[in-house]
């Protein structure tokens, strides 16, 4: 998926608003969303979307619940599972908020006359599958999760595997000093791997905190996103690690939120979602592709590559669907054997797994400083004539 530190101990992607502000009323108009989506450009959507608009591919968004009703993603949201199974609900304001704003970048497919209002994703005819593995920050259920749901997010990989995903989003992570790899979720990313489905993380918002190992980022075969801003400079926030595959934009990004408002924010967070919807979209013009096939696409084509072709800030350089899209067809289908580890490691790689215990899988990746938290910082659209929102 962003956001500045949380507790140590709670949940890593909530939603904090800071600094909210309204727009003047002459901005809250649906040009004025699109305009903003800067992205859209610089991933060369619309030469992508000449081949394919993702139709045809389930993208799992593992977070904390999407809203199927929002117009911007009614239609393109499949029936999903709760693997939490208590807290908020619809209507709640700690409900869906992350999870939300991660489908919409994924595959929001805008609304009104044209679809022309609204946020529009990088893959727009892909489906969601919302798989609810964590807590929004604010939810008084949180401690609960964290003490008796420490395998939803191993969980939830293997569920989505299991249930046809092609793509599985995870805009969640811890890059506390205590973070370790538990072997519970590196053996569902393997699972999935091998079922065929692509795996994308956000690298970590500890780019100002020491740069720790995030997981489920550094798992292998996992395609790990960093964050750019809209001239491709790094994110002073996004963690720069060996597993950095490829970097996506992370700052200044415009997400839809259930209480039908539209927020800037930034994080890694996003930037994942930004690279899962490029995965859809090659995935639906290159269907016999190999999760390691893809990965090594998204590294040969990107961007922008750092001088020597590659760096632990950026990956292989900016996101390029359109590109890979059109190298893709070069490539005859392999077998998913090599999927799981690609050998791609700069570094020593991962650290050795440390035993499991009932909590540990949630204090783990979903309890970490910042993880793959997204920070909304402005309201930038609204409906209905309430006086300006203060900061939640």
């Amino acid at each position: 998926m962003t956001r500045r530190a949380l507790h140590r101990k709670g949940l890593v992607v909530g939603l904090l608003a800071a600094t909210i502000a309204l727009l003047p009323s002459t901005a809250a108009h649906a040009d004025g969303i699109r305009a903003k989506q800067w992205a859209l450009d610089a991933m060369h959507t619309q030469e992508a979307w000449q081949t394919t608009k993702g139709k045809g591919i389930t993208v799992a968004v593992l977070d904390t619940g999407v809203d199927d009703e929002h117009p911007d993603l009614e239609g393109n949201v499949l029936t999903g599972k709760d693997m939490v199974g208590f807290g908020a609900g619809r209507g709640d304001r700690p409900w869906a908020r992350h999870g939300t704003a991660m489908a919409g970048i994924i595959a929001g497919h805008g609304h009104g006359v044209g679809d022309a209002d609204g946020v529009m994703g990088i893959a727009p005819e892909a489906k969601i599958l919302p798989v609810r593995v964590i807590l929004e920050d604010g939810d008084s259920a949180r401690g609960k999760a964290r003490n008796t749901r420490g395998n939803a997010l191993a969980e939830g990989i293997r569920w989505a595997a299991d249930h046809d995903a092609d793509v599985i989003n995870l805009s969640l992570g811890d890059d506390s000093k205590s973070a370790h790899p538990e072997a519970s979720e590196d053996a569902a990313v393997q699972y999935a791997l091998k079922k065929g489905a692509v795996v994308v993380a956000s690298a970590g918002n500890g780019g100002e905190k020491g740069d720790h190992i995030s997981y489920p980022a550094a798992y292998p075969g996992v395609i790990a996103a960093t964050a750019v801003d809209r001239y491709g400079t790094r994110a002073s926030f996004s963690t720069r690690r060996w597993y950095a595959t490829v970097s996506a934009p992370g700052v200044d990004v415009v997400i839809a939120d259930p209480d039908r408002k539209y927020y800037e924010g930034w994080g890694t967070s996003a930037a994942s979602a930004f690279v899962s919807g490029a995965v859809a979209l090659i995935k639906a013009a290159h269907p016999g592709l190999s999760p390691a096939q893809i990965k090594q696409l998204l590294e040969d084509t990107a961007r922008d590559a750092p001088t020597g072709g590659r760096d632990d800030s950026r990956g292989f350089g900016f996101v390029d669907p359109a590109a890979a899209i059109k190298s893709g067809a070069d490539l005859k289908p392999e077998g998913l054997k090599a999927a799981a580890h690609n050998n791609k490691y700069f570094g020593k790689g991962p650290d050795a797994a440390k035993e499991d215990s009932p909590t540990s899988a949630w204090v783990g990746p979903l309890a970490g400083s910042t993880g793959g938290v997204l920070l909304v910082v402005a309201i930038i659209l609204w409906r209905g004539s309430r006086k300006p929102t203060k900061p939640l």
